[in-house]
C-alpha cells in the first residue's frame, strides 16, 4: 500500500465530530497515456483540497493509489488491496474492461467508484449502481461520429476496434446510431488487446478489400498509432480514404511533448473527436500550472483532457464529503458476513469491510452541482454528465485544426456549445463545419467508397428472355448482351466520374422467361451484385434490394381483340337512337309551326294559300339545320324562338358529326371485357406473361383465381390466345405491362387494343444490393440522361413503332350512339321558349280582339264589309271562327283600322266645341 499526501491520525473516527482524515483510493495504470496525465492531476487536486480552508475544514483528504498495469486480473487484485484501507471512494480505473470487474467489488462493499477514463456506455447500467462516470460516455461520442457520417453523405463505414468491453460496446452503439441515419457498419475489423503488428497488417488488408473507404478507429491510446503506421505502409492513407478517430487520438497527440514529426506524417487528413471543455479561467490557470507540478518530475507526458476529469473527480468527492459531513453523516465500516476465509484461503477476504454510509454518500455525489476544470459537474437521471460535447478536429501539418463542435444539444456546429446552450434547440443557423483537408491533401469530400480491389468486377444478372428482345437479349459480340435496357445502363455508367468494371451474366435457361422475383432474390443473397433489365419496381422487391431512379414508366393494362365495324348504307342513322330521331324531328315541325304562328300576322313570306303555308312550315323548319332558310323573321317573338332553336340545332349538328365520325372510324371490341373491373367480375381465362410480376399481383392483390390465369411465353402465343378467345381455348384478355403491350400491338398491326385505364403505376429500374452507393449515383446519372435527351434517343433506337389508336367501342356499337338522355335539357329550354312566346302572342292578340268589341255596329260593319242588317252582330258574341279570322288578318291592317277609329271618335267632339 502506498499512501500519498498528508497522513492522517489512524482510523476514521466514528464520533459525531468531523474526522481528522478521510481516505480515498485511486486506480489507474501509471505508465500509460491517460495514467501519466491523471496521476499528477489527482495529486494536485488533493493538495488543492487540503489547502483550501473553505472545504472540509479540519479534515485531511488522504488518498491511496494502486497500479492496475492494464490488466483485468492485476486490477482486481489491486482493487481488493485498496479496499482493505477502508476508503470511502475510489477514483478510476481508466480502462472500461477493468471497471467492469472492479464494479462488482465496490457493489459488494458499498464504495462509490468514480471513473475519469472508462467510457464504455454499458457501465451506466443498473448492474453497477456504485459506478459513477466523471467523463463523457462513448454513447454520445458514437452519435457524434454518426452525425459526421451523415453530414458528409456516406452510407457505410468500416469499424476498426480493440476487441474488449470498451471497443465492442462502443462500436455496438455506433451501429445503432448509424442505423438511425440510414447508414451502417459494413465491416467490423476487431483485434485483440496487444495485437502484434503482423496481426494488424492482416486485419487492414482484409478491410481494404471492402467497398467502403470510411474507417472509424476506436482503440486504446497506447496502441492506436500502430493502426496508422500499418495503414501508411499499405498505402491506405492516400486520397479517397477517410479516417475518423475517437477521442483516444487527441489524447495521444496532446500528451506528446514535443511534437513527433513522424507521428504527424501518419495522421495527415485524419478527422478526430476530442472531449470539449470550455476555455474558462479555471482551466487556463491549471494549464499554466501544469509544467510546474512537482508530481511530473518523472513523467514526460503532456497534458490532455483526462487530466481535467481526474482533477474534477477529486473535487467532486471533496464537495460530496463536505456536504455529507455538514448533514451529520458518519464514516463507519462493518464486517460483511459473506466475506470470510474459507478452506484456508490466503486471500484474507475478511479484512474487507463494508462502507455503512456508502449509499448515502452515493446519493450525495449524484446531487452535486459545481463548475470544475472540465465544465459543469452535474449528473442526469442516467448518471451521465450533463451537456456532453466534443471538438471536431482535422489533423494536418504539425498539429490539428478545430473545424467545429458536436453537442448532444445542437449537433454539429461551428459555434461553441456553451453559446448554443443559451438558445432554443435547433435554432442555430450555423449547422455546418469548416472545410477539411482529407488524406492526400484533397479538399473535395471523398466519395467514401470504391469498388473492392480484389480484382473482381461487378457481377450483373441479366434476364435471359425468349421474347421482347428489343428490351434485353443475349448477344454474341461483347459485352454479351444488347437491348434498350443495356444501352440505358451503359450510358448511365459512362456518366459516372469513376470506372465501373462489370460483367453481364445471363439468368435463365433461354427456353422460357426467368422469374424476375428470383433474380431480385439472388441479388439480395449476394449471388449477384446487381440486376440490369426490364425489372419492375414493386413493393416486395424494394424490401430486398435498392432500385435506381426509374428509367421507363410502366403499369399494368388489359389488352383485348378488336375488329373494324362493317360498313352499312344506313350507317348515317346510327349516331342517334330512335327516340332521339323522333323527338328531334318532332321539334323541327313544332318550332316551324311556332315560328309560322308568330310571323303570320307580320311577315308576307308566311302568308298565302294553305298549301303554300304548309310547305313554308316544313321548309323553314328543316332548313334551319343548315342555317340556310330564305324566310326572314320580323317579329321579336319569332326571332327569340329562332335564336334558341338555332342554338339547339348547332349542338345537335356538332354531336351528330362527331358521333358519325367515331362510328365510321373506330374499332370495336369482340368481347365484353372493357377494363380490369369487368375482367375481375367475369370468369373467363386471362393471359399473363411468363415470369412477370403480374401473376402475383392478380392473385394476391386482385384475388383472381390461379385457375383463370394462363402463362404466355411470347408475342405469337399472345396473338393465338387472343384470336381463339375463351371459347376456342384461348383467353378473353391479356394483362401485361404497358411497354410490352405497346410493342405487341404495333407488331400485330393494331389488331388488338388496350381497354380501360392503367390500374398500376410503376417503372423499370436497376436493382442493387441494399445500401449500395451505386444505386444513388446511377439514379443521378439516369436523371441526367433524361434531362439531356439521351434517354429518348435510346428509346427511339430500340422501340420505334406505330402507335395504335386507343378509341374503342363495345361489340354492340351502342357506346357511340347518342340518346335523348343527353339532350333533353336542350329540348326543354327550346320548348319553354316556344311556349312562353305563344302565350305572350295570344295574350297580345286577345287584347286587340277585346278592343274591337267596344265598337258600334257601323264600325263593325266597316271592318267586316257587310251591309246586311240581318247579319249584324258584335265582337263580344263572335264565334271561334271570327277569332281565327281576326288572327289571320295582317297586323298592319289591324293597326290601320284602330288608328282610323280613334280619328273618327275625335271629330264629333271637335265639332261640338266649335
Amino acid at each position: 500500500m502506498e499512501v500519498i499526501g498528508r497522513t492522517g491520525n489512524g482510523n476514521v473516527s466514528s464520533s459525531s465530530s468531523r474526522p481528522s482524515s478521510v481516505k480515498i483510493g485511486a486506480l489507474f495504470t501509471y505508465d500509460s497515456v491517460i495514467g501519466r496525465a491523471a496521476g499528477p492531476a489527482i495529486a494536485a487536486a488533493v493538495d488543492d483540497v487540503n489547502s483550501d480552508p473553505s472545504i472540509l475544514p479540519g479534515t485531511t483528504l488522504n488518498f491511496v493509489i494502486r497500479d492496475t498495469n492494464c490488466s483485468g486480473f492485476v486490477g482486481t487484485m489491486e482493487a481488493l488491496q485498496l479496499m482493505e484501507n477502508e476508503v470511502v471512494a475510489a477514483i478510476g480505473p481508466q480502462s472500461s474492461g477493468i471497471a467492469h470487474v472492479i464494479s462488482h467489488v465496490v457493489n459488494e462493499l458499498n464504495v462509490p467508484l468514480l471513473s475519469f477514463g472508462a467510457t464504455d456506455p454499458t457501465l451506466t447500467s443498473l448492474q453497477y449502481p456504485y459506478f459513477l462516470r466523471t467523463t463523457q460516455s462513448d454513447y454520445y461520442q458514437m452519435h457524434a461520429v454518426a452525425d459526421l457520417v451523415e453530414y458528409y453523405g456516406w452510407r457505410e463505414v468500416i469499424a476498426i476496434f480493440v476487441d474488449d468491453d470498451y471497443g465492442r460496446n462502443g462500436i455496438s452503439v455506433l451501429g445503432d446510431a448509424l442505423s438511425k441515419k440510414r447508414a451502417k457498419i459494413s465491416y467490423k475489423a476487431p483485434f485483440s488487446p496487444g495485437a502484434s503488428r503482423s496481426a494488424i497488417n492482416s486485419l487492414l488488408v482484409g478491410a481494404n478489400l471492402m467497398e467502403s473507404r470510411v474507417f472509424v478507429v476506436h482503440v486504446n491510446p497506447d496502441t492506436g498509432l500502430t493502426i496508422f503506421s500499418v495503414a501508411k505502409s499499405l498505402g491506405m492513407t492516400a486520397g479517397s480514404y477517410v479516417w475518423i478517430a475517437t477521442d483516444w487520438l487527441p489524447s495521444v497527440l496532446d500528451s506528446t511533448e514535443p511534437v513527433d514529426i513522424d507521428t504527424m506524417n501518419l495522421l495527415q487528413g485524419v478527422v478526430a473527436l476530442r472531449h470539449h471543455t470550455p476555455d474558462t479561467d479555471l482551466k487556463k490557470n491549471f494549464i499554466s500550472r501544469w509544467k510546474n507540478l512537482k508530481y511530473k518530475e518523472n513523467s514526460p507526458s503532456g497534458f490532455n483532457s483526462y487530466a481535467l476529469y481526474a482533477y474534477d473527480s477529486v473535487w467532486l468527492v471533496a464537495h460530496a464529503l463536505d456536504a455529507l459531513l455538514n448533514e451529520g453523516g458518519k464514516f463507519t465500516f462493518s464486517n460483511d458476513p459473506k466475506l470470510h476465509d474459507t478452506n484456508g484461503s490466503m486471500l484474507n477476504l475478511s479484512s474487507l469491510r463494508v462502507f455503512d454510509g456508502g449509499q448515502q454518500f452515493l446519493q450525495t455525489l449524484l446531487r452535486m452541482n459545481f463548475t470544475g476544470l472540465s465544465g459543469e459537474i452535474r449528473f442526469d437521471a442516467d448518471k451521465n454528465l450533463v451537456n456532453p460535447a466534443y471538438d471536431v478536429l482535422n489533423i494536418g501539418g504539425t498539429g490539428s485544426r478545430r473545424i467545429g463542435y458536436w453537442s448532444n444539444y445542437s449537433g454539429l456546429s461551428v459555434v461553441a456549445p456553451e453559446i448554443l446552450y443559451t438558445k432554443p434547440p435547433n435554432s442555430s443557423s450555423n449547422r455546418h463545419l469548416y472545410s477539411v483537408i482529407w488524406p492526400g491533401e484533397i479538399t473535395a469530400t471523398p466519395r467514401g467508397w470504391v469498388f473492392p480491389n480484389n480484382g473482381m468486377p461487378l457481377r450483373i444478372a441479366v434476364p435471359n428472355r425468349v421474347s421482347y428482345n428489343e428490351f434485353v437479349a443475349k448477344d454474341k459480340s461483347p459485352p454479351g448482351v444488347k437491348g434498350y435496357c443495356i444501352d440505358v445502363f451503359e450510358a448511365a455508367v459512362n456518366l459516372l466520374p469513376y470506372p465501373v468494371p462489370h460483367n453481364y451474366i445471363m439468368y435463365g435457361n433461354g427456353k422460357r422467361n426467368p422469374i424476375y422475383n428470383d433474380i431480385v432474390q439472388q441479388v439480395a443473397l449476394n449471388n449477384f451484385d446487381a440486376a440490369v433489365g426490364d425489372i419492375t419496381i414493386v413493393t416486395n422487391r424494394t424490401k430486398l434490394v435498392d432500385f435506381t431512379q426509374p428509367y421507363m414508366e410502366s403499369g399494368l393494362v388489359v389488352v383485348a381483340p378488336v375488329q373494324k365495324l362493317k360498313s352499312s348504307p344506313w350507317a348515317f342513322l346510327k349516331p342517334f337512337t330512335i327516340p332521339m330521331w323522333l323527338v328531334t324531328g318532332g321539334f323541327f315541325l313544332f318550332v316551324g309551326a311556332v315560328v309560322w304562328i308568330l310571323e303570320h300576322r307580320f311577315n308576307n313570306e308566311f302568308r298565302g294559300p294553305p298549301s303554300q303555308q304548309l310547305v313554308t312550315i316544313f321548309w323553314f323548319s328543316f332548313s334551319t339545320m343548315f342555317f340556310s332558310h330564305r324566310e326572314n323573321t320580323v317579329s321579336s317573338l319569332g326571332r327569340v324562338v329562332l335564336i334558341v332553336w338555332l342554338f339547339v340545332v348547332l349542338i345537335i349538328n356538332s354531336s351528330y358529326t362527331a358521333s358519325l365520325t367515331s362510328i365510321l372510324t373506330v374499332q370495336q371490341l369482340t368481347s365484353q371485357i372493357e377494363g380490369i373491373d369487368s375482367l375481375i367480375s367475369s370468369t373467363e381465362p386471362i393471359g399473363v406473361q411468363d415470369g412477370s410480376f403480374a401473376w402475383n399481383y392478380l392473385v394476391d392483390e386482385l384475388k383472381i383465381a390461379e385457375s383463370r390465369l394462363v402463362k404466355l411465353k411470347n408475342m405469337e402465343e399472345y396473338s393465338i390466345a387472343l384470336a381463339r378467345g375463351p371459347k376456342g381455348g384461348g383467353v378473353a384478355a391479356i394483362v401485361d405491362e404497358l411497354p410490352y403491350i405497346e410493342l405487341f400491338m404495333s407488331k400485330t398491326n393494331c389488331e388488338f387494343r388496350t381497354v380501360g385505364q392503367e390500374f398500376t403505376k410503376s417503372g423499370w429500374g436497376f436493382a442493387f444490393q441494399r445500401d449500395s452507393p451505386l444505386a444513388i449515383d446511377l439514379s443521378t446519372a439516369i436523371l441526367q440522361l433524361s434531362e439531356n435527351g439521351d434517354l429518348q434517343k435510346i428509346h427511339n433506337k430500340w422501340l420505334t413503332y406505330n402507335e395504335c389508336s386507343m378509341d374503342l367501342s363495345p361489340a354492340d356499337g351502342g357506346g357511340s350512339r347518342l340518346s335523348l338522355k343527353s339532350f333533353w335539357g336542350l329540348f326543354l329550354i327550346c320548348g319553354i321558349a316556344c311556349f312562353l312566346a305563344l302565350i305572350f302572342f295570344f295574350c297580345r292578340v286577345c287584347g286587340q280582339f277585346r278592343r274591337f268589341g267596344s265598337e258600334d255596329e257601323e264600325s263593325i260593319e266597316e271592318i267586316e264589309h257587310d251591309t246586311s242588317t240581318s247579319g249584324r252582330r258584335t265582337l263580344r258574341s263572335t264565334s271561334f271562327k271570327d277569332l281565327i279570322d281576326f288572327i289571320d288578318r295582317k297586323e298592319a291592317e289591324i293597326k290601320e283600322i284602330l288608328k282610323r277609329r280613334n280619328s273618327d271618335n275625335k271629330r264629333p267632339s271637335q265639332s261640338s266645341d266649335g
